[in-house]
């Protein structure tokens, strides 16, 4: 995927992860990445570790997957994690699993918390990890099989969306609403920058 109009002193891009909302939410700044790449990772959370750890070790080991093919190249890796208190809650692959999830998160407040990962063409790494609560109110039996009736749920850490129909039913939000989504942008955007790239191509 080639960006036009683009600075020549601007380093290049790399996107390691397929996730269609961190290329929309990158777009919706102005960054389109020089290349999309999906990283293969196992995203397996390992005994004992803690959900801010988990995020922050799967956006770097994203980034890592993918190797910077040379010096004037940034490779940029992202993960988003779902946790009540501190229960990691995958991303759902079938209704039993999102209907599990939303019943957890009904009345309650969760954390989502978004590991962001910078790595240089020196293989050096800059890191980024974002928290924000997240409030439900107290959904009723009708309106969690209606939501697992939109099969919006499908892929989707916690299971929901919170740019979807999920949006009626989040009471409050404390902190980065784009991070909810899938990239913290305030954050990912000052951490580009202070590398050199920029969405205007002056660094």
């Amino acid at each position: 995927m080639s960006r036009t109009g683009s600075s020549h002193d601007r380093p290049r891009l790399i996107l390691a992860s397929e996730s269609p909302r961190r290329r929309d939410l990158l777009k919706q700044i102005g960054i389109v990445p020089d290349q999309i790449v999906s990283p293969q990772v196992d995203e397996t959370q390992r005994p004992e570790e803690k959900p801010a750890a988990l995020a922050a070790r799967l956006a770097e080991a994203k980034a890592r997957a993918i190797a910077a093919p040379g010096p004037r190249c940034l490779v940029l890796g992202a993960d988003t994690v779902v946790a009540c208190g501190r229960r990691v809650l995958p991303k759902s692959a079938d209704a039993d699993e999102a209907r599990r999830a939303l019943a957890l998160l009904s009345g309650r407040r969760h954390r989502v918390l978004g590991g962001v990962c910078v790595i240089d063409g020196d293989a050096r790494a800059r890191h980024r990890l974002v928290t924000t609560i997240v409030s439900f109110k107290r959904l009723e039996a009708r309106e969690i099989e209606q939501y697992i009736a939109s099969d919006e749920w499908r892929g989707k850490a916690g299971g929901y969306a919170v740019q979807g129909r999920a949006a009626v039913f989040i009471s409050k939000v404390i902190g980065s609403y784009s991070n909810i989504v899938g990239l913290p942008l305030f954050e990912t955007a000052a951490l580009l920058h202070g590398l050199g790239y920029s969405a205007d191509g002056r660094g």
